[in-house]
């Protein structure tokens, strides 16, 4: 194997370059424990490994073949413990989907358990919140105490602020397809009502976010309608799906004339990235099945996408009653 690695590494480097020089100055070694490298008299560890692979911008996934053995490489997503961590992720996000608002043929795929992200980045007390909810899952110090939700807001820097809604606005320039449940709005409602009845969320704010939620649900109609996204500079197409038959799970895929990319979420919002190209065929088969049986609802007919929304409507509806009726009853 190590062989097979060494000859690849040969046909990266240029004619007029010593590669046993090149070898030592990528891994920081003399040039005599490069050659007992190059000539398998040492053995390439792990962390030597990837430092090449990065260095000469190589697929070790592609190199090995590791799918045939079931096993493949994945990318971390940067771990998120606080508000700096939920910040740099925000970040790291930007970084990894601007390039595709330059793809004219780049599709983002989402299948939706809860609200897409995507859709509250924005200056709205519904991004805020969903913040809260995402350092509470996290932030052992945030956990354990009662910080509430109008606290916890006061102190969030402009600059985790600023990253969500430049993260929100580059989403509006991306052609996406969504595929939702009428379960899809479910969890965020049954967030608002826990953290409203633990005492953590006002009655006013709680609103306030189901006023937020409205405000999703009929942008999101238009957007179905147009079947384009409402502010995009460059018309990016938007597909909404309805699933009724398969579980949905917030798995996104990343999908480009060159390559597709698979993100799959295993906490909050951490993720694994995958780019090993035959498990991404092979999921992205599997997203278009659940997509030929479910309804897109540009084209079910307005009864269909109207009763759809309206289901929401309801829902939300339910959530609102929940939060206004009164629960201090007198005993006395």
């Amino acid at each position: 194997m190590q062989d097979l690695f060494i000859q690849y590494l040969k046909t990266k480097v240029k004619d007029n370059t010593s590669f046993a020089e090149e070898i030592a100055s990528v891994l920081d070694i003399g040039y005599d424990a490069a050659y007992r490298r190059i000539n398998q008299k040492t053995s390439i560890s792990l962390e030597e490994g990837v430092k090449l692979a990065k260095h000469y911008n190589i697929s070790l996934n592609r190199l090995y073949e590791v799918g045939s053995q079931n096993t493949i490489l994945t990318e971390l997503s940067p771990r998120i413990n606080n508000v700096e961590g939920l910040e740099e992720w925000l970040k790291q996000s930007l970084i990894n989907l601007e390039p595709l608002t330059k793809i004219k043929k780049a599709t983002l795929i989402y299948a939706a358990k809860d609200i897409p992200i995507f859709h509250s980045l924005t200056d709205t007390h519904l991004t805020r919140f969903k913040m809260f909810v995402w350092i509470k899952d996290v932030d052992l110090n945030l956990t354990t105490s009662k910080v509430n939700y109008e606290n916890f807001i006061e102190a969030l820097p402009k600059s985790l602020l600023n990253a969500a809604y430049l993260l929100g606005n580059v989403y509006k320039n991306i052609n996406i397809t969504e595929i939702w449940s009428e379960n899809t709005m479910t969890g965020s409602f049954q967030q608002v009502l826990y953290y409203y009845e633990a005492g953590l969320l006002s009655k006013e704010n709680a609103l306030k976010i189901c006023n937020d939620f409205e405000d999703v649900i009929n942008h999101t109609e238009k957007q179905t309608i147009l079947q384009s996204h409402i502010g995009s500079n460059n018309k990016a197409a938007y597909s909404l799906y309805k699933s009724e038959l398969h579980p949905l799970n917030n798995t996104l895929m990343v999908v480009t004339p060159f390559k597709k990319i698979f993100f799959s979420p295993y906490t909050v919002l951490n993720y694994f990235k995958v780019e090993h190209q035959e498990t991404c065929e092979h999921i992205y088969d599997f997203l278009q099945k659940q997509m030929s049986n479910s309804k897109l609802l540009a084209n079910t007919g307005e009864r269909d996408r109207s009763v759809f929304f309206k289901k929401l409507h309801i829902k939300l509806g339910l959530l609102r009653e929940r939060i206004e009726i009164d629960e201090k009853m007198s005993f006395l």
